[in-house]
């Protein structure tokens, strides 16, 4: 007979997968929280041996607010060991979109909650069911107390994963035990015995093993018959013990039975490929409200820790908290109803609505100490919010004082110091016939950490400026200091792109592709979108007049729309089966980085839109921005996905073709040609059910996904690979966290304020640069993004402090300056003293 403490065991986690929103709204998530939460409590209660185990942050807080008397009573449980608190985040994010700092984010409003309310911590983190995982998870789980992770996407078939139970190695060399739970996370109404049964039959030979049990998605949880049928079976087996349990004791007996297991130095990917696309209302503001959050906790930290205003705490984290639920995995990658898109992006403009007022008021604090304008001068104040110098065209908008309406054209002139710049006006936002308001576009380096003054006159000249660049014999030829790009005018897409005397593009880039797709906002049966169904064309003289809404102007479809000494703008437009598309190609008089502009007017169904780039660069290989760090991307063809940039890398040529993206993720590599996914045309929530069943009804009309105006922005550059590489993190950082421009008159009272924070280096990052969580110290995350090992200088002017930070590849590293003692000390991503097992 097998001895007892020799049994395999197997460690039966009772949840029920509660999505907060998904084929429902809030309200209904809400009440099935607490319908779910009441009978599990009963259940505990009633069964000696039972113990329930749920996670997010987020339906504890609606029991708290809604029914408290439920919350008292789950405390009591937790107290006595019968209900145990899993996971420890907010909720379950998507998994693979996320800046690295929005996870941190996740794990930071979870953890603090459930410390507070219930004193626990929790040490394994679960995500059942989120499509796919980042490599970064990795590191930042272990920089956040946690030692392992349990998740059900993807599965053996469909990733490169050595075994279900593995050690996750991430980019900086942290490990994970993780857990691919194979058997999933639901289980029938009253068929947990045959969930077990089954279970049995096919894990024997593992000595600790993992089952997930209890209805989900909508709630539901376990029921008395499966209780009593599992106490049945519990006794009648003799050879396995099967325990109620929690994740946390079966990592412990894991780590007992099995102390050696194969490493997965990898993403968990793919599953579900069309999440990265769909859905880019969400997308697009999850992105902007990312970056607008985080820039805001910059600049306030630094006016605040300068007396120039009250930090505001509250604000920030109530932003946070909508970033947070923005992230739900049914809300970023798309596939809820139409009903949760809408209260998306309501509660992302909630979040944006309150940056935008912190932004303002960290503005013109910072705005103090600015000189007064002299008779006739408009200030132009630009504030940097990063920690390094950047260079970069800054667009801004003034109001003469009186409409000018006479002949004649007012013409700006732009001084900083005593240097004047070079400036060009632009046809500015509103749309009046009339010199009416001045929009300048200048070339500028704007000092790290700081506000950049540059003055501004109007001076009266004979007519505007005329443009130079135009179509000569089919072809738009541009010629700047560092950048020669060729425009077909025929077609409107780019022949060529040389930077500083190297061709990096084929002919015809920027093509608009038409993929073939169906109504699955998943995409959860295919692994790319590589079958063509068509392409956009350029539009005829006359559909370009019509398109434009001026039937009696002259207009090309392709043509020059702004020239002067800073950048040239060409727009074409074009069409197909019923959308229609203006593109802008943005190019520089100096410098090699290209901005080409998308509008879409997308009305296809099942289909897909990509943009085609094809390079000069057929053996490259494919990278992209991932959290905290940077993925290895297939380039045979199939759908990945990435953050804020991707990379073309010849190593043989030397040479690497970055894109930077305002708010896209998904793309794909194959033979050196880039296609950018741009949209979709899925149903709302279109689960395919069967090969035999289609997805949408057959007797009705049924809205599509992103159908109607949708703009994109991206940036492509060329250079050697190592100053590529080295310089695009920070690059792709400053595009989606532009500088703050504004034309303001200051009051001419105060001292001008010093920089809050500032490095040395030209790589490194500052991730996060905040008020800690609990007191007035100052949270400082520093980020390594290129792989190797490097030192950076970190200086604090706004505090008159300094430190030198060495950081390995991939590191993250997390400071707390205490504005009393003036002393940094290491802490982990918790904001708590660095434990030695963390690093």
């Amino acid at each position: 007979m097998t001895k007892a403490s020799e049994r395999p065991t197997v460690h039966l986690v009772c949840n029920s997968h509660i999505d907060p929103v998904w084929l429902w709204e809030w309200e209904e998530g809400a009440a099935e929280a607490m319908a779910t939460f009441r009978a599990a409590a009963d259940l505990c209660e009633e069964f000696e041996a039972f113990v329930f185990n749920h996670n997010e942050a987020v339906l504890y807080q609606w029991v708290e607010q809604y029914e408290p008397a439920l919350f008292a009573r789950i405390k009591r449980l937790v107290r006595a060991g019968r209900w145990h608190i899993m996971g420890g985040w907010f909720l379950q994010p998507d998994c693979n979109m996320p800046a690295g700092e929005s996870f941190v984010r996740q794990i930071l409003l979870g953890k603090r909650w459930f410390k507070e309310r219930f004193g626990v911590d929790v040490t394994t983190a679960i995500n059942f069911d989120p499509f796919g995982h980042s490599r970064g998870l990795a590191q930042i789980l272990r920089r956040s107390g946690y030692d392992s992770y349990v998740f059900c996407r993807p599965g053996l078939a469909e990733s490169r994963l050595p075994a279900p139970v593995f050690t996750w190695v991430g980019y900086d060399g942290s490990e994970i035990l993780a857990t691919l739970a194979v058997a999933h996370y639901n289980s029938a109404p009253g068929q947990a015995r045959q969930r077990v049964e089954e279970w049995l039959a096919r894990s024997r030979g593992e000595r600790a093993s993992l089952l997930l049990w209890g209805v989900g998605n909508h709630g539901g949880g376990p029921s008395r018959k499966d209780l009593r049928d599992l106490r049945q079976l519990m006794r009648a087996t003799a050879d396995c013990a099967i325990l109620h349990s929690t994740p946390e004791r079966y990592v412990a007996d894991l780590r007992r039975t099995r102390p050696a297991l194969p490493r997965h130095a990898g993403d968990l990917n793919p599953w579900a490929v069309g999440c990265y696309t769909t859905m880019s209302r969400v997308k697009m503001g999850h992105r902007r409200l990312e970056n607008d959050l985080f820039t805001a906790e910059k600049l306030a930290s630094a006016a605040a820790a300068q007396g120039l205003l009250a930090y505001p705490r509250s604000e920030l984290r109530e932003a946070a908290r909508d970033l947070a639920w923005s992230e739900f995995h049914d809300s970023l990658p798309g596939t809820s109803i139409q009903a949760v898109e809408e209260s998306a992006v309501r509660s992302i403009d909630h979040g944006l609505e309150i940056l935008a007022r912190v932004r303002a008021r960290t503005f013109f604090a910072l705005a103090a100490g600015q000189r007064r304008a002299r008779p006739g001068e408009f200030p132009l104040l630009v504030l940097n919010p990063h920690p390094f110098p950047v260079e970069t065209i800054v667009e801004c908008e003034l109001q003469p004082q009186w409409p000018h309406k006479t002949r004649g054209f007012l013409e700006p002139v732009l001084r900083q110091g005593g240097r004047t710049l070079l400036v060009q006006p632009e046809k500015e936002r509103c749309n009046i016939d009339e010199d009416h308001r001045k929009r300048v576009a200048f070339r500028a380096r704007l000092e790290a950490g700081r506000m950049n003054r540059f003055d501004c006159r109007l001076e009266m000249r004979r007519g505007a400026p005329r443009r130079a660049l135009r179509a000569r014999g089919g072809r738009i030829l541009f010629r700047g200091a560092d950048l020669e790009v060729v425009i077909n005018a025929r077609t409107g897409l780019i022949d060529r792109c040389r930077a500083r005397g190297k061709d990096v593009l084929g002919k015809g880039a920027f093509r608009p592709l038409v993929m073939q797709d169906d109504a699955d906002p998943w995409g959860m049966r295919v692994t790319s979108f590589r079958k063509r169904a068509g392409a956009f064309r350029l539009l005829t003289r006359a559909e370009a007049r019509r398109f434009s809404g001026l039937p009696d102007a002259a207009l090309a479809a392709v043509r020059v729309i702004e020239d002067g000494p800073v950048q040239s703008v060409v727009e074409a437009l074009f069409g197909f089966g019923d959308s229609f598309l203006c593109q802008q190609y943005k190019l520089p008089r100096q410098g090699t980085e290209l901005e080409v502009d998308t509008r879409v007017y997308w009305n296809e169904k099942d289909r897909l839109l990509k943009l085609s780039i094809p390079t000069l660069l057929p053996d490259a290989a494919f990278r992209g921005q991932t959290a905290y760090g940077v993925a290895d991307l297939p380039a045979d063809g199939s759908e990945a996905v990435a953050q804020q940039w991707v990379a073309l890398v010849s190593k043989s040529a030397n040479l690497a073709l970055t894109c930077i993206n305002n708010g896209t993720y998904g793309s794909d590599l194959a033979r050196g040609e880039l296609r950018l996914s741009l949209l979709r045309s899925p149903a709302h929530a279109g689960h395919p059910t069967g090969p035999e069943c289609g997805i949408v009804r057959r007797d009705r009309f049924t809205p599509r996904i992103d159908q109607g105006e949708r703009v994109f922005r991206f940036w492509l550059n060329a250079g050697p690979v190592d100053d590529r590489l080295e310089s695009i993190d920070r690059e792709a950082l400053v595009k989606n966290a532009p500088p703050l421009a504004l034309a303001f008159f200051p009051p001419g009272t105060g001292r001008k304020p010093r920089p809050g924070a500032l490095l040395q280096d030209g790589v490194v990052q500052l991730a996060a640069f905040k008020m800690a969580e609990q007191d007035d110290d100052l949270i400082l995350r520093l980020f390594e993004p290129t792989g190797k090992a490097r030192s950076t200088t970190l200086s604090l002017p706004c505090c008159g402090a300094r430190t030198r930070v060495r950081l390995t590849p991939f590191e993250i590293r997390t400071l707390r300056f205490s504005r009393r003692t003036r002393r940094f000390v290491e802490t982990d991503l918790l904001e708590e003293p660095l434990a030695a097992d963390t690093r």
